[in-house]
């Protein structure tokens, strides 16, 4: 099988299609809001605290990590739910463990937002 040759063209249609998929993400599911409103709070309160460069990384990764995170749980509910909609104790596992990846993302987001904003406001 020989490799698919580049395009432009295929590459920008596959940046439509992502930004497509997030827009559906933040339209559909209650969750994708609840991580936008947390990081438009975090990038002004990181403005009205004048955080470093580095802060504002680090916020960064780790704002992304919970996006991520999120969107492959998301990804891994709705798949789930395509394959049965019947409860089966493997496919909770799977969903449970996926919303368990979530949580430890919010909860490295949240403290490592508590690091830098605290002696900030302190």
């Amino acid at each position: 099988m020989q490799p698919e040759k580049f395009s432009l063209r295929r590459r920008i249609k596959s940046f439509a299609y992502a930004i497509s998929g997030l827009r559906q993400f933040v339209s559909r599911e209650h969750n994708a809001r609840i991580h936008l409103f947390a990081t438009i709070a975090v990038i002004v309160t990181g403005f009205l605290l004048h955080v470093s460069y580095l802060e504002a990384a680090t916020l960064a990764i780790v704002t992304g990590l919970v996006w991520v995170t999120e969107i492959l749980n998301t990804c891994l509910e709705k798949l789930a739910d395509f394959i049965t909609l019947e409860q089966h104790p493997h496919i909770k596992y799977i969903k449970d463990l996926a919303a368990g990846a979530v949580l430890v993302a919010a909860i490295i987001a949240v403290v490592t937002g508590l690091l830098i904003f605290i002696p900030k406001v302190l």
